[in-house]
C-alpha cells in the first residue's frame, strides 16, 4: 500500500473513530482534546493521528491512549499501537522549508459552497492561483467549524503543489515560536526563517490577544512579508475592527486586504455538506435521510461531521444498513446524550467557579451584587460561553434569567482583563484545568 492510500486510509477510519469518541467521553473533553485532530497513517499495525500541539499529544499519550487503541481495534478488527504526531514545527534548516506542511487535510475540491461562503471560497482560490498579487491580506472570520481552517489549508496544498514554499500554523503555535525564540536568543534566526517563506497562513489569530511581544513580532513580520509582495491569509473568530485588544496599527494592517465573513449554513448547504461527508465515507444513503439529517440544529460543519460519524458508526457497529428508522434512533439516542452531558458541564462549571471563589452556587444565578460575587458571576459567563456551544441568551437564562447583553457585557469584560490580571488569569486557569481533569 503506498503513501498516499495508507494517508486516505488513516483519514477515514480516524473520522469514524471519532463518532465513537464523540460517544464516549463528554463534549468538553472532546472539543479540547480530540476535535482538532486528523489521522495521519496507518501501517502494519501501527496508526499515526496528527495533533495541533505537544500538550494535547501528552494529554491524549497519558489520558486518552487506551481508549483511543480499543476504538480503532473494535473499528478495524486488528491489533493496533496508535501514536500521536505534532503538525506544523518549522523545521531547523531554511533548506527544508519548502516541505513545511507537505500535508494538508482539506483541499478545494472538498469544499461545499453556499451562499454562507462563497466569497471567502473565490477569495481563497485566488491567493492560491496568484499569491501576493490580490487580496493581501486575505482575513477570513466566523464562529467555529464553518470552514475557515478548511480554506486556509485549501490555499496551501494547492499553492504547494505548484511549488511556492507554504507554512500553516495557529495563533498559539505563532506564539510559542516567538516565546521560544525570545527565551533561546534566536530572534535573528526566528525572523530569518520566516522570511523565507512564500505564504504564511495562520489560523486563530485571535490567539495573540493582549500578547504583547507576539502582536509585535507579528507587526514587524506582517510588514516584511506585506513588503515583498508574500502573501498572508489570517482566519480568526471575529472580525479585525472587534479585536479589541490588538492594538489600532496590526489592526488597520489586518484590514489592508479584503475582509470576508463564513456565516452558518443554511439547510441547502446542510444537505450538499452531508452528501459529501457520506460519499466521503463510501456509505450510500437516501435523501430522505439527508433531509432529515439536515434539519437537526446543527450550526457548523463540525456540528455536521460529528452527526454523520455518529450515524456511520452506529450503523457500522450494529452491522445495518442506514434507513430511517436506524437514522432516527442514532439521532435519539446522541440528542438525549448530549442533552444530560451538557447540563453536566454547565453544572460543573458554575460548582468550579462557586468553589474557588468559596460562593454557593445558588449566589451565581441569584441577585447578590457585592464584588467577589459580581465577578465570579462574570467569569462563569465567561467560561460558559467559552467552553460550552451556548448562546448568550442561554446563558444568561441559565444564570438567574439574566438578559443576553448582561453576558455579553460580562464576557468582553474577562477577556479584556483577564492578560493584565494575574490573580483572575490565575482564577480561570485553575477553573479551566478541573474542567479537563
Amino acid at each position: 500500500m503506498d503513501r498516499v492510500t495508507r494517508e486516505k486510509s488513516a483519514q477515514k477510519i480516524w473520522e469514524t473513530a471519532l463518532g465513537e469518541l464523540q460517544i464516549q467521553v463528554n463534549q468538553a473533553n472532546f472539543r479540547t482534546w480530540l476535535e482538532k485532530t486528523v489521522g495521519l497513517d496507518y501501517h502494519n499495525s501501527q496508526f499515526t493521528v496528527g495533533v495541533p500541539n505537544i500538550f494535547i499529544s501528552e494529554y491524549l499519550d497519558k489520558k486518552q491512549r487506551s481508549l483511543i487503541e480499543k476504538t480503532l481495534i473494535n473499528l478495524t478488527g486488528k491489533e493496533i499501537q496508535v501514536r500521536f504526531n505534532v503538525n506544523g514545527h518549522l523545521p531547523s534548516e531554511t533548506n527544508n522549508l519548502k516541505e513545511v506542511n507537505n500535508y494538508f487535510k482539506y483541499s478545494f475540491d472538498t469544499f461545499i459552497i453556499g451562499e454562507c461562503n462563497s466569497l471567502a471560497q473565490s477569495a481563497a482560490y485566488e491567493v492560491a492561483q496568484n499569491p501576493g498579487i490580490s487580496y493581501n491580506p486575505l482575513f477570513i472570520y466566523g464562529g467555529p467549524g464553518l470552514g475557515k481552517t478548511h480554506l486556509l489549508q485549501s490555499i496551501g496544498r494547492l499553492a504547494h503543489s505548484r511549488g511556492y514554499r507554504v507554512l500553516y500554523l495557529s495563533g498559539e503555535q505563532y506564539t510559542n515560536d516567538v516565546i521560544k525564540a525570545i527565551r533561546e536568543k534566536t530572534i535573528s534566526e526566528f525572523r530569518r526563517r520566516y522570511s523565507q517563506i512564500d505564504i504564511l497562513l495562520i489560523d486563530d489569530i485571535q490567539f495573540i490577544n493582549g500578547k504583547e511581544q507576539t502582536e509585535e513580532s507579528f507587526f514587524h513580520l506582517f510588514n516584511e512579508l506585506h513588503n515583498a509582495n508574500k502573501q498572508i491569509v489570517i482566519s480568526s473568530d471575529s472580525a479585525p475592527k472587534s479585536m479589541s485588544q490588538v492594538k489600532e496599527k496590526l489592526r488597520s494592517r489586518l484590514e489592508w486586504g479584503l475582509v470576508t465573513r463564513i456565516t452558518p449554513p443554511n439547510i441547502k448547504t446542510r444537505s450538499a455538506i452531508l452528501r459529501a461527508l457520506f460519499e466521503k465515507q463510501s456509505m450510500e444513503v437516501a435523501p430522505e435521510i439527508i433531509e432529515l439529517l439536515a434539519k437537526q440544529r446543527q450550526n457548523n460543519v463540525r456540528e455536521l461531521e460529528g452527526l454523520t460519524n455518529r450515524v456511520i458508526a452506529f450503523t457500522k457497529l450494529l452491522k445495518k444498513t442506514p434507513t430511517i428508522e436506524l437514522v432516527k434512533q442514532a439521532i435519539e439516542d446522541l440528542a438525549h446524550k448530549n442533552t444530560i452531558e451538557e447540563s453536566e458541564i454547565n453544572e460543573t462549571i458554575l460548582d468550579s467557579v462557586a468553589k474557588l471563589f468559596t460562593l454557593h452556587k445558588e449566589d451565581l444565578k441569584g441577585r447578590k451584587r457585592d464584588k467577589k460575587t459580581a465577578l465570579a458571576r462574570q467569569v462563569a459567563m465567561y467560561i460558559l460561553r467559552k467552553e460550552t456551544n451556548l448562546s448568550l441568551v442561554q446563558i444568561g437564562k441559565f444564570i438567574g434569567n439574566r438578559d443576553h447583553s448582561a453576558v455579553s457585557n460580562a464576557c468582553a469584560k474577562i477577556s479584556s482583563e483577564i492578560e493584565s490580571n494575574s490573580y483572575l488569569k490565575s482564577k480561570i486557569c485553575t477553573i479551566e484545568k478541573n474542567l479537563t481533569k
